[in-house]
């Protein structure tokens, strides 16, 4: 069972950290170059279809199956490097989820309601882009790195 969990963990974190990078290397480069308007539309259209369904459950099963891992079988020949690096890994997958939570989600709900208030979309844009930005860069590496961490756990698990 635990050798189940950690191919989970390993598949969920590779996809939301998938997930993480190409928007911060494909997808926000190619809205950088899009006149305020577009930029606007279409972040509010991603922040109404991306949190939905598969999305969710990764972001969750990128938490969630590292932690189960921790807790099933514990003697099932693990070495304290290699729990630590699978703890180190779900770790920085929760800073990820706080910095979404207490971050990116805001700046997304404040754009969101900007488009009734009626505020120029160059405001909107200057706004929430850079802010967002950056804080998607520091959660992407934090997912990056989680995938690191739990496959190298991975390594040599009996």
């Amino acid at each position: 069972m635990s050798t189940l969990l950690l191919a989970l963990a390993v598949v969920s974190t590779g996809l939301y950290a998938g997930m993480m990078l190409i928007f911060r290397t494909g997808i926000m480069p190619a809205l950088a170059r899009v006149p305020d308007a577009q930029f606007v539309n279409v972040m509010r259209r991603i922040n109404e279809d991306v949190p939905r369904g598969l999305f969710v459950l990764t972001m969750f099963a990128s938490v969630g199956f590292p932690l189960a891992v921790l807790f099933v079988a514990p003697d099932g020949g693990r070495t304290g490097v290699q729990l630590w690096l699978l703890a180190g890994g779900l770790a920085l997958s929760v800073v990820n989820h706080g910095i979404t939570a207490g971050g990116n989600v805001p700046l997304n709900n404040a754009l969101a309601s900007s488009e009734s208030a009626g505020t120029p979309d160059g405001e909107v844009r200057a706004a929430f882009e850079t802010r967002w930005n950056r804080l998607h860069t520091i959660r992407t590496l934090c997912a990056v790195v989680a995938f690191a961490l739990v496959t190298a756990s991975a390594a040599g698990w009996s």
